[in-house]
């Protein structure tokens, strides 16, 4: 057993693959993936797919989950929606100012 398979067996790594990308936006989002499930796995010690076959998880709690996250998502996109009026505002002041500056000039 090599190395990297050894530290890979300690670390709950069952199996790596390769994959080619042609599109870094979806590499970015696969490598998220990765980072979301190590941080999870660091967390909770355990893989969904264990939450999932040991039982340690039932279909409603799933359902739920999902249902608060989405929630969250939605809450996300709001504050993100206020963050660009208020930047849209601020940038429209910013303009109008610098207008009265070059008229007085």
């Amino acid at each position: 057993m090599s190395d990297r398979e050894i530290m890979d067996s300690k670390n709950g790594i069952s199996s790596r693959k390769e994959y080619a990308f042609r599109d870094p936006v979806v590499k970015n989002v696969c490598d998220k993936f990765v980072s979301r499930s190590n941080i999870g796995y660091e967390k909770y010690g355990s893989t969904l797919d264990d939450e999932r076959r040991l039982k340690m998880k039932g279909l409603q709690k799933y359902l739920n989950d999902v249902q608060e996250e989405l929630m969250d998502a939605i809450l996300y996109i709001q504050a993100a929606r206020e963050e660009l009026r208020d930047l849209n505002e601020e940038s429209l002041i910013q303009r109008c100012i610098d207008e009265d500056i070059e008229e007085q000039i």
